[in-house]
């Protein structure tokens, strides 16, 4: 698929659910993908991130920003043109406050598998 049509899945929350596994639902999106825009993620486990889009350059660049509590976890896809389609290379990043420093650098250890593993799984349902 073309880096724009994978790029417009990714970036919008409304599609979200559909592809990440800790995902229940999404609420509260503030309007169409934009820098600013906002929404909550409502997770498996009920933690509820605030989430931001800080950048978007399309089709090339998306990032989000999700906090919660005393951690902050910032995710960049950036998507090359391929000549099957596209490539989306995932770069997350997760800090801990405090107490939580120790918790980020456990997840932050985890998190790349879980987010390649969704990315596989949005890459199966954009398949025609």
């Amino acid at each position: 698929m073309p880096p724009a049509v994978a790029f417009d899945y990714l970036a919008d929350p409304h599609h979200r659910p559909e592809w990440q596994s800790s995902l229940d639902r999404v609420e509260d999106v503030d309007g169409e993908p934009r820098v600013g825009q906002t929404w909550v993620d409502v997770t498996r486990p009920r933690l509820r991130p605030a989430m931001e889009t800080t950048e978007l350059d399309r089709p090339h660049r998306w990032t989000e920003t999700g906090t919660w509590r005393g951690i902050s976890a910032t995710l960049t896809l950036v998507f090359t043109e391929t000549a099957a389609g596209c490539d989306v290379e995932p770069t997350m990043v997760l800090r801990g406050r405090g107490v939580l420093a120790p918790v980020a650098r456990v997840l932050g250890l985890a998190a790349p598998y879980a987010v390649r593993s969704d990315l596989r799984h949005a890459a199966g349902r954009l398949a025609p």
